[in-house]
């Protein structure tokens, strides 16, 4: 919240990676930035990989956005970056509007 009411909307998604890895730092919150998750089909390593903004606590994907509206896209990626992970939560904040956006996402159960 800190870093929208300091930067307002309008700047690129860097922009507010970047002062949120400050927030990170100065609140002393074990994060990863741009955490590299690989996927592994038949126990074999595929050469594609997520690379999620950051990752939090070694247990929460944070996705950073600037952009107008979070859309059904950006859900869609930040679960496949949960089941990337195994990770349980993810967080998509959106920097891009007037008012502060976010999304709290949990990973799906397998059926």
């Amino acid at each position: 919240m800190k870093v929208h009411r300091e930067l307002g909307h309008g700047f690129l998604e860097k922009v507010y990676c970047d002062a949120l890895e400050i927030e990170l730092e100065l609140r002393n919150i074990k994060y990863s930035r741009e955490h590299q998750f690989k996927l592994i089909y038949e126990g074999i390593t595929l050469p594609t990989r997520y690379l999620a903004d950051f990752t939090v606590y070694n247990k929460i994907i944070l996705e950073a956005k600037a952009l107008s509206e979070i859309s059904l896209k950006h859900y869609g990626q930040t679960i496949n970056y949960l089941k990337a992970s195994n990770y349980e939560l993810g967080l998509i904040v959106n920097f891009g509007s007037p008012k502060l956006q976010f999304k709290r996402l949990l990973k799906p159960q397998k059926s």
